[in-house]
């Protein structure tokens, strides 16, 4: 990988995985293009999710904060606070997902070796729930539910298909629940840090079990560094532009990119 690939690929992966239009499918459709397979080199793949945890610490760092300091108090006679049930929410949440990387990651693995014909086709589910979520107009909940929780955690979960967009999946699923708009990026944005930083572990325990030459391959360290740091930049700005384009209620012009990208890899395939 020379430090150009790094860079675009880097950047792919911070603006993908925040932009509803799928950071797996798009990294998929790099791979292919410039002839390498981030995906594979496990050194490369831990930076760059750990990068975009760090983008989103970064732009929510004012809502950690005010998590993390409510999350430690007692519990009095009224029951739980509100963020010690914000954290019980994304724990809820996590359940889904923590089910398919436990008993079903081999499965998954596999349809990530399947082409780009799946990564069109799942591009198309993602408009359609875009689509489907900007059209829709339910009432208007004051808080996220453990239920709703629970429900966008399937959507996660559903979400590791490639083509599927994780944040594109779970802010639609949200407000198709009808939950709001100023509080759903936010809990989408959150709620994914725990399973990519428990992705990242299991990609390093499994580069522990091969060795450093095989975890590391053709990765130079400047490749290393320069996808890190373009992943997380791009990642910041891919965070804050999200939050303000979901309160906008503009996730229409991304269903019509995603199955304009989706049917351009069905079409070529077929030729």
């Amino acid at each position: 990988m020379t430090n150009t690939d790094a860079l675009l690929m880097g950047l792919l992966q911070g603006l993908t995985e925040y932009l509803p239009v799928s950071s797996s499918g798009h990294l998929a459709i790099a791979s292919n293009l410039l002839g390498v397979d981030g995906e594979s080199n496990l050194t490369f793949t831990v930076a760059v999710h750990v990068a975009t945890v760090l983008s989103t610490l970064v732009i929510l760092f004012k809502e950690i904060v005010w998590i993390f300091k409510g999350l430690f108090h007692p519990i009095g006679s009224t029951g739980i606070n509100k963020e010690q049930k914000y954290v019980l929410n994304i724990i809820i949440s996590m359940i889904p997902v923590g089910i398919v990387g436990v008993f079903f990651k081999d499965y998954v693995e596999e349809i990530f070796g399947s082409g780009l014909l799946v990564v069109g086709f799942c591009l198309l589910i993602t408009a359609s729930l875009l689509t489907f979520s900007y059209f829709a107009k339910p009432r208007q909940k004051e808080t996220i539910s453990m239920k709703d929780a629970f429900i966008i955690g399937l959507a996660q979960a559903f979400a590791v298909l490639p083509g599927v967009s994780r944040s594109g999946s779970t802010i639609a699923t949200g407000l198709i629940l009808g939950n709001k708009k100023e509080t759903l990026a936010q809990f989408s944005f959150l709620m994914v840090i725990p399973p990519i930083l428990g992705e990242a572990l299991l990609d390093l325990i499994k580069a522990a079990k091969e060795g450093a030459e095989a975890a590391i391959g053709d990765l130079s360290i400047s490749a290393l560094c320069i996808g890190f740091l373009a992943a997380f930049i791009s990642g910041c700005m891919a965070c804050k532009w999200m939050i303000n384009i979901v309160k906008k209620g503009k996730l229409i012009y991304f269903a019509i990119y995603c199955a304009l990208v989706g049917l351009t890899l069905i079409i070529s395939h077929a030729f």
